[in-house]
């Protein structure tokens, strides 16, 4: 149904180019001041992307986002006493 997406952080040497990027995928965020760019592809495209982005002359290197690989679900290993007696009393 939908395509998986992954994020590509590209550093730039300069913010000129930064309109071109569009032509590769969703721009998401550009940087002025740490000169990046973040931006959205399949990730089926990602590899083939990434070395055509790093043969650009005004791109300096091409990193993937790890966030897909990432675990979001979060366990509490320890519950908090306080809570857990408001909770019994209704509070």
């Amino acid at each position: 149904m939908f395509a998986k997406r992954q994020g590509l952080i590209i550093w730039l040497y300069n913010l000129k180019n930064t309109k071109m990027l569009r032509r590769f995928g969703n721009v998401h965020f550009v940087s002025k001041r740490m000169k990046y760019a973040v931006i959205y592809c399949n990730q089926s495209e990602l590899e083939d992307l990434s070395e055509k982005l790093e043969s650009l002359p005004f791109v300096k290197r091409v990193e993937p986002s790890y966030k897909p690989f990432l675990k979001t679900e979060f366990e509490n290993a320890k519950p908090d006493k306080a809570k857990e007696y408001d909770y019994r009393l209704g509070l």
